[in-house]
């Protein structure tokens, strides 16, 4: 074999190493360039009209003002909007009719030179409403709740031992409710498309965490091929799950391409995205606890009763994770849905997990006051060597090794567990704890690796990098095993030209691209070593899939863990909570990148305390729709908000997971934080809070 290596500009570095992002200097320098930056020659712009009414149907379209404006290209309606195909999605089949099922819905679409002119045509359409009654809030005894069938995988409803007899039995219980209202994902980049038809071939560039799912729903929508399809996602400003399945604005963007014959450019406003793209769903957790003297839990009770919308069935898996936390021989947990006129829920990080850690763990934290236990060591009684819902063993499980040096790191030793005895002035000092958890997935995906004559390889695997770091994890993954320094490595993502993947969400991204990267790569290096002589001008290639390795359930219950601990300060004037610190230890598997996998955790982290303290949204009554829109009344934190944040990590090693030992890092950080906060405010001020956000109106009736 001949395979010429240059010397690295750099030395190679071990798989773990804080290797820097490969395309960092392109994003801080504004050479990386996102959806809505593909400016084609001709290029449209596009603006939607949403719905201003809550539920019923459109009886008259003018369209006469906006039209007559200089420099409109089209309106588009439900009455000359291309036809799209028959899909699985409701909230894609746009413009096809004149139902309206929600305040917001997009009931018209202006196309125009340029961007200000495209939304004086949007103001300008005229649309006529018959209106019916609406049914848009949510209630513990709504009328319409139902147990759906399947949620997330598992039974809607699931039963182990006898529940109410050990609850009735137990000589210290806990019967507490907590609710969490909508939150919205507001990724810093907008939900946003350009979309250009070139001889029948489609070709778009979208805001999407997976360019794959968008090439097939778009094929399957303009009943196409998706050989017909360019869908290209490069670069990527977050999406916390909103941008997880196909959103309005490529569908609008194609059908206005299409339409028009030009193409056309569409960035959804901010201020409409919390009807349209998705949102987490509100909660009302009723969390019911028995325990023995020892605190070993005799019986646990969760259920969630939450939202969906009319269009598509979405659940909140908010009560599973109490089927695989903790010892609980008599279980009930289960889910009750209402469907609703209101805008379809649907992936924010951690589903499930970050609302139904937050019940599950504040619920512990009363239980552990009711018992005189400390927070930490009640957990540490009822950890569990078998997943409690299915008997199955864990892949690894090292939650009591994250409780214990999180309480370390953090000094948990020295806390008075007294409420409200810290004081500083009028601020009230306390501190809390919470466990965290995550499942561990892996997805069928393909890869392409080649080697150059030159020393040189290029792996080829449809991922999207949402922020996460997935093009430098990828680089080292594959420079592991080829043997090779990270700057011989060039890796090609965001485009659903390259081999198919799984999209970036549910913290499977790494392990799944990787395993296919990881798989390729040891074949291409097995060729290598067989091939005689000097490589052919074009190189050698090597295609591998991951779908007999993931075809299979693993027997093993396989979640990544944590530990959160956090200290918080209440002003008694103000009513203001701020955090002081906050400390996570985790246990993911093998840890690929230091300096990302930092990040990661630091940014749920971030995101669990906005969602204790300071994000919250509201359903109005009368429209249906969220009167905080925007990011000046949904109140993300702000670095003013985050104290220092600290992340540390177990060398744990699992065998059962993939080639690289790897579990998913991008979602446990939030799980389990809004919990820690909740429960250090009550260590603060013996006042218990189950209603988030924790706002200072809130906190100044609860202390009066």
């Amino acid at each position: 074999m001949r395979h010429e290596t240059p010397e690295p500009s750099t030395p190679p570095l071990p798989l773990g190493a804080p290797l820097v992002r490969r395309e960092g200097r392109e994003k801080v320098t504004g050479a990386a360039r996102y959806a809505a930056e593909h400016t084609p020659p001709g290029c449209a712009y596009a603006w939607p009209v949403p719905a201003t009414v809550v539920r019923g149907r459109i009886t008259a379209v003018d369209t006469r003002d906006a039209l007559a404006l200089p420099g409109v290209l089209a309106v588009l309606t439900h009455e000359n909007a291309p036809r799209l195909g028959a899909t699985e999605d409701a909230t894609l089949a746009l413009l096809q009719e004149d139902r309206v099922p929600h305040r917001g819905w997009y009931v018209a679409l202006a196309v125009a030179d340029t961007l200000e002119t495209a939304r004086d045509a949007a103001e300008a359409v005229r649309i006529s409403y018959a209106t019916d009654g609406h049914d848009v809030l949510l209630t513990a005894d709504h009328p319409g709740l139902y147990v759906p069938d399947e949620v997330f995988g598992g039974p809607g409803a699931r039963e182990r031992g006898d529940f109410d007899a050990a609850f009735a039995a137990a000589p210290t219980t806990v019967d507490v409710t907590y609710t969490v209202p909508p939150l919205h994902n507001h990724p810093m980049e907008p939900h946003a498309a350009t979309a250009q038809w070139t001889d029948g071939h489609l070709t778009v560039h979208d805001a999407s965490q997976g360019a794959t799912r968008v090439c097939e729903d778009l094929a399957a929508l303009f009943k196409l091929g998706t050989d017909e399809i360019t869908v290209v996602s490069e670069h990527v400003g977050g999406g916390f799950g909103s941008k997880g399945t196909p959103r309005p604005q490529v569908v609008l963007a194609a059908m206005a391409a299409r339409y028009t014959g030009r193409p056309v450019k569409l960035a959804l406003p901010r201020r409409q995205l919390a009807a349209v793209v998705g949102h987490r769903t509100p909660t009302i957790q009723r969390v019911r606890l028995g325990a023995g003297p020892d605190g070993v839990l005799t019986a646990l009770g969760h259920e969630s009763v939450s939202y969906t919308s009319t269009l598509v069935e979405f659940v909140e898996q908010a009560a599973i994770p109490a089927r695989i936390m903790y010892t609980s021989p008599n279980s009930s947990t289960v889910h009750r849905v209402a469907a609703l006129d209101v805008p379809t829920p649907s992936w924010m990080r951690a589903p499930g997990e970050a609302p139904g850690m937050y019940a599950l763990e504040s619920a512990l934290d009363e239980l552990a006051v009711a018992l005189g236990l400390d927070p930490v060591e009640l957990r540490v009684r009822n950890d569990t060597d078998t997943e409690p819902d299915t008997g199955r063993p864990f892949s690894s499980r090292h939650l009591v090794e994250c409780l214990h040096r999180g309480a370390e790191r953090f000094g948990w030793a020295t806390r008075d567990p007294r409420p409200a005895v810290r004081r500083e002035g009028d601020l009230l000092l306390g501190t809390g704890v919470a466990s965290a958890t995550y499942p561990t997935f892996a997805s069928a995906s393909t890869a392409q690796a080649h080697a150059a004559p030159d020393g040189g390889y290029r792996i080829r695997v449809n991922a999207t990098d949402i922020g996460t770091g997935a093009r430098t994890v990828l680089t080292q993954i594959a420079a592991a095993v080829l043997g090779a320094p990270e700057d011989r490595v060039h890796v090609d993502i965001g485009s659903s030209d390259l081999p198919p993947a799984v999209l970036a969400g549910g913290s499977m991204g790494t392990a799944s691209w990787g395993w296919a990267v990881h798989k390729a790569c040891t074949a291409l290096l097995d060729r290598l070593r067989d091939h005689e002589g000097p490589l052919p001008a074009e190189g050698l290639t090597v295609t591998r899939d991951t779908r007999e390795e993931t075809a299979e359930p693993s027997p093993y219950a396989q979640h990544a863990f944590g530990a959160v601990f956090a200290e918080v300060q209440v002003d008694t004037r103000t009513g203001e909570v701020r955090t002081r610190r906050l400390l996570g230890q985790y246990a993911a598997g093998r840890i690929l990148n230091s300096r990302t996998a930092r990040s990661q955790f630091i940014g749920g982290m971030t995101m669990g305390l906005g969602m204790a303290l300071t994000e919250g949204s509201e359903v109005d009554p009368a429209f249906g729709d969220f009167t905080a829109c925007d990011l000046a009344t949904y109140h993300v934190p702000a670095c003013a908000d985050v104290p220092a944040v600290e992340a540390y990590w177990l060398d744990e090693e699992d065998p059962h997971l993939n080639p690289m030992g790897s579990k998913g890092i991008g979602e446990i950080g939030i799980v389990g934080t809004a919990a820690a906060l909740g429960n250090a405010v009550w260590h603060a001020t013996g006042v218990r809070l189950r209603e988030l956000p924790l706002t200072p109106d809130k906190i100044l009736a609860a202390l009066a």
